[in-house]
């Protein structure tokens, strides 16, 4: 009898500890959230701060355009909590209803951004995306490489470089760069100026060294390549590992672009994730991000405790006269969008 009583004690005890082990296992199966961002866009050593703070532990891959953001969500990858998407394809998520809206109860730090970057066309009431990074495309060229001071989006169609010249290799930005040299706004849907661009970059192929993401990086820092386009904070990161590059927002214009941080649709651990993107808009963390993605923060408090120096950096934070020939992308219409994937394949095929 003892011993039934025993055997039947360790049993309830052993069951005991299971039930306990799976309800911690699970507790803590809940206490991850799962960030797709930008290649070269954050500060890692911050997710140990937010670990500690929360005891959230931040899963962190990373992608290389909009494009194939897009593609890897339409695909249903919807593991992910935490998506940094740049406007354009923020009014199309929303307007094919990829993402879940925020509870801003859990993103106080939301009064830490600057009006002028809430309530923007891409997201009219702000209630899908807070703002995370803003800043220009401009050219980046290696002043050891080419004696002429680059002004036009033209150097990268002028085969005066031929074999040293990098585009975009995602159809939405590397149209933008014919089209602005053609005079065309970026978010035209007429058919004859998209094809007067493609024929541009078709010619520009014969030219091209290649189509670069975060490629760029090694190609312009170790002089594989004379000229390419890219985003503001990149090439300050760039230059700083290669003093001969220079960063030159084109005469015809640019484009301007806000990333900001969303949560998709259906995703597993929404409060983690909104936790995560108030964590982001806290003002020391803000400036501690900056500092190593040297990109502009729409967080205000952050802003104003800049040096002066860093204040006046004009690839980092332009001047009015260049935001002024700026223009943001605007989500095209479905059949623009298809047209320019029938372009981006041809050209690339």
């Amino acid at each position: 009898d003892k011993l039934k009583r025993l055997v039947s004690l360790v049993l309830v005890l052993a069951l005991t500890a299971a039930v306990l082990l799976s309800g911690c296992a699970k507790k803590q199966e809940q206490k991850v959230v799962n960030v797709y961002n930008w290649g070269e866009n954050i500060d890692e050593s911050i997710f140990k701060i937010f670990e500690k703070q929360t005891g959230i532990k931040v899963n962190y891959t990373t992608y290389e355009s909009n494009e194939q953001l897009y593609a890897v969500l339409k695909m249903g990858g919807t593991n992910y909590d935490v998506i940094i998407p740049s406007d354009y394809m923020i009014s199309r998520l929303i307007e094919e209803g990829m993402l879940e809206k925020l509870d801003f109860n859990n993103i106080p730090n939301f009064d830490n951004i600057d009006e002028r970057y809430k309530n923007l066309e891409y997201d009219p009431a702000n209630e899908y995306s807070v703002p995370y990074t803003w800043g220009v495309v401009g050219l980046i060229y290696n002043t050891s490489m080419i004696d002429d001071e680059i002004t036009s989006w033209g150097a990268l169609f002028d085969p005066k470089y031929s074999g040293q010249i990098l585009q975009f290799d995602n159809s939405r930005d590397a149209m933008a760069t014919a089209l602005f040299h053609l005079g065309y706004s970026v978010n035209t849907t007429d058919e004859a100026e998209l094809n007067e661009a493609y024929e541009l970059l078709v010619q520009q192929k014969t030219i091209l060294q290649g189509y670069v993401m975060d490629q760029i990086y090694d190609k312009l820092e170790g002089g594989e390549a004379a000229i390419g386009p890219y985003y503001a904070g990149d090439a300050l990161l760039m230059m700083e590992n290669n003093p001969d590059l220079a960063f030159v927002v084109p005469e015809e214009g640019t484009n301007l672009f806000v990333d900001a941080m969303c949560i998709p649709k259906g995703a597993v651990n929404k409060e983690n994730a909104e936790l995560f993107i108030n964590f982001m808009c806290d003002t020391d963390i803000a400036l501690k991000n900056m500092a190593v993605t040297c990109y502009a923060t729409p967080v205000r408090t952050a802003y104003e405790a800049l040096d002066e120096e860093t204040r006046s950096n004009e690839i980092m934070f332009p001047k009015d006269d260049v935001l002024n020939r700026c223009q943001i992308y605007k989500n095209l219409p479905q059949e623009t969008l298809n047209l320019y994937d029938q372009l981006w394949v041809k050209l690339k095929s």
